[in-house]
């Protein structure tokens, strides 16, 4: 019997195929970031609850720390902020809320970032100038991810790159109720800042839509440090499924 081929066997002219590989639906990433959200929200609401408990407990061994009873009780509102990621009180504890979920689905796009180049540029070789990186993951590793390129791309040649997604698949089958969330424009407008300022029961809507970002963000960055560039990345969106991504690297000049 002969012996299978290996990847150095100069005689095998057909791409590598890893035996081991499991294959998965193109429709697991989509379900995955559906999930990612809620799930992120959930753990932030338990932890919360836990570390309520807590200084509960240790107010109770401790009559006189009335300041701790009162800071369990501003902390155990983080539950309010509900499952799906953009449903807002304007507190400073939703704000907190908030952080934890971007690191947390942020930190989980980064490792998933790592893995994916180097699992994707085992067998090809690699682009080694920022630019051609850049052109890579907007081709190649948006194609693997998302199915499609990227629409546009701009620089400044300075370090500073925008990816521009109009039809971003995580965000192509979203829809809220604007009118449900009509009574809390301001606060969401508050929490997330000027970028959705003044823009009335949508504010709500857009600010809903950005926990979904903060996973393909970290996936960029991971991606890029994979490949040698270390860099900060920003997503926002004008409104489903458009899709912003801005690149700063590090030394980057405006």
């Amino acid at each position: 019997m002969a012996n299978p081929s290996t990847p150095t066997d100069p005689s095998l002219n057909t791409p590598y195929n890893d035996p081991t590989a499991t294959l998965l639906s193109t429709s697991c990433l989509d379900f995955l970031l559906i999930e990612l959200v809620p799930m992120a929200y959930r753990i932030t609401s338990d932890l919360a609850a836990r570390e309520e408990e807590w200084m509960r407990g240790s107010s109770s061994l401790n009559p006189r720390s009335d300041d701790s009873g009162s800071t369990a009780g501003n902390v155990g509102r983080i539950g309010d902020v509900g499952g799906v990621g953009g449903a807002v009180g304007g507190t400073v504890d939703e704000e907190e809320a908030r952080e934890a979920v971007f690191h947390r689905l942020e930190t989980l796009g980064y490792r998933v970032g790592l893995g994916v180049v180097e699992r994707f540029s085992r067998d090809k070789p690699r682009p080694t100038t920022p630019l051609d990186i850049i052109k890579f993951l907007c081709k190649d590793l948006w194609t693997l991810l998302f199915r499609k390129q990227i629409d546009n791309l701009k620089t400044n040649h300075r370090g500073i790159y925008v990816l521009t997604d109009n039809s971003f698949k995580p965000l192509s089958r979203m829809s809220f109720d604007t009118k449900k969330f009509d009574q809390l424009p301001a606060q969401a407008a508050a929490a997330m800042g000027d970028t959705v300022a003044g823009l009335g029961k949508d504010a709500n809507y857009i600010a809903r839509v950005q926990p979904f970002l903060y996973f393909p963000a970290g996936v960029i960055r991971g991606s890029l440090a994979a490949l040698g560039i270390q860099a900060t990345v920003q997503a926002e969106s004008s409104g489903p499924p458009n899709a912003t991504f801005q690149i700063r690297t590090v030394g980057a000049k405006p």
